[in-house]
């Protein structure tokens, strides 16, 4: 379908692989906006699944399925990039898919990602291909004997890789990476980490919700904190770039792109996730138009939406640790009039897990982060 087609309208169905809460929040802003929504994916009472029209379960990789589940939308969309090109290039036979299959491959493996970055001019921390224990040895001697190990695809919050020093026992940690194809990063000094959520239309247009700082525990994202405080040179340069790759990716739809803030006001891209993110929840409460309405807007062909922010905003992660004493005190965090609840409708927590989060408005970004916190630690009072 050429960029000039004519827009998915109100009473379409949007389809989405992936069923979590990207996917129920995307859903719920296209239900708003007079869309139908059907989910696929391998389980069933999925957060998505909950708020859709229909849920089809089925595995990524029956690539009939995927065809069958094409035919019955008009438009096919992702909140989860683990999807096979295959996939992809199935459903693309009956039905529009955004972003395309080009940019899943890119970003579904930090390789690919990495290697496309630097290709094409954007700043990057110094990496290095690791395919036997001798590569990671030489690489290793490269970055001054620190870095990052982590497996090329499907790693997230953490997962898939490790922190590597002088003193590391490389007999101890290569046998998880066996066969396996990795990357090792150099280790970089960075004074904070910080990213932006932006939106590309079909028509080429490009929104950003301007630069937000990230604080992270145990690699899983703990607190966003929007806008970030940062000199205007940073903001300007973080935009710049993000555009960047938006167009050199030729994005149709929401890319978050996660940088490193080094001390001297340098900037290095870290990681690309083309959908909704995690540290764009605040623009479902404080923005004129949410990610999500975003995301909607650019699949569809229509004109993306003003990305104001209404008020200072943080947010904060709920994870399934808050369950481990019992049901979190949902009355005492509601006390808080300015703090907006959102839980995700799954079944089990877990430590780790994402449950929900919480975000709090306010007169300035700092008084919002505070209030998001107090919020947070009274769900503990039982």
């Amino acid at each position: 379908m050429s960029k000039n087609a004519h827009a998915i309208l109100p009473g379409s169905t949007i389809g989405v692989l992936g069923s979590g809460q990207l996917g129920r929040m995307l859903t719920i802003a296209a239900r708003r906006m007079g869309y139908r929504v059907a989910t696929f994916s391998p389980e069933l009472d999925t957060p998505t699944g909950q708020v859709a029209d229909e849920e089809i379960v089925g595995s990524y990789e029956d690539l009939d399925a995927i065809r069958a589940f094409a035919r019955s939308v008009d438009v096919l969309t992702f909140e989860f990039e683990n999807v096979s090109s295959a996939a992809t290039e199935a459903a693309a036979e009956f039905v529009p898919v955004r972003p395309g299959g080009n940019v899943l491959h890119v970003t579904q493996n930090r390789l690919r990602e990495k290697t496309f970055l630097s290709e094409n001019g954007f700043p990057v921390t110094p990496f290095f291909p690791v395919n036997s224990k001798e590569q990671l040895v030489v690489a290793l001697a490269a970055c001054g004997g620190n870095g990052i190990l982590k497996t090329a695809g499907f790693g997230y919050d953490g997962k898939g890789q490790v922190r590597l020093n002088p003193d590391t026992d490389l007999d101890t940690i290569w046998p998880a990476y066996e066969g396996v194809p990795a990357v090792l990063e150099a280790l970089v000094s960075f004074e904070r980490e910080v990213s932006v959520v932006a939106a590309r239309g079909l028509n080429g247009q490009i929104v950003t919700y301007g630069l937000v700082e990230n604080r992270h525990r145990n690699h899983i994202l703990d607190l966003t904190i929007a806008p970030a405080s940062v000199p205007d040179a940073v903001q300007r340069e973080a935009l710049r770039i993000t555009e960047g790759i938006l167009e050199a990716l030729d994005v149709i739809g929401v890319l978050c792109v996660e940088l490193f803030l080094q001390p001297d006001g340098e900037l290095l891209v870290n990681e690309l996730a083309p959908r909704t993110h995690n540290s764009g929840h605040f623009t479902f409460d404080a923005s004129l138009t949410s990610q999500f309405e975003q995301q909607l807007r650019a699949v569809c062909g229509l004109p993306l939406g003003s990305t104001e922010q209404l008020r200072p905003a943080a947010m904060v992660n709920l994870l399934g640790d808050l369950w481990e004493g019992g049901e979190p005190n949902w009355v005492a965090a509601s006390h808080f009039p300015d703090v907006k609840l959102h839980l995700y409708g799954k079944s089990t927590a877990r430590p780790g897990r994402k449950m929900g989060h919480l975000t709090a408005l306010a007169a300035t970004p700092e008084l919002a982060a505070r209030r998001a916190w107090q919020a947070r630690e009274a769900l503990l009072r039982r």
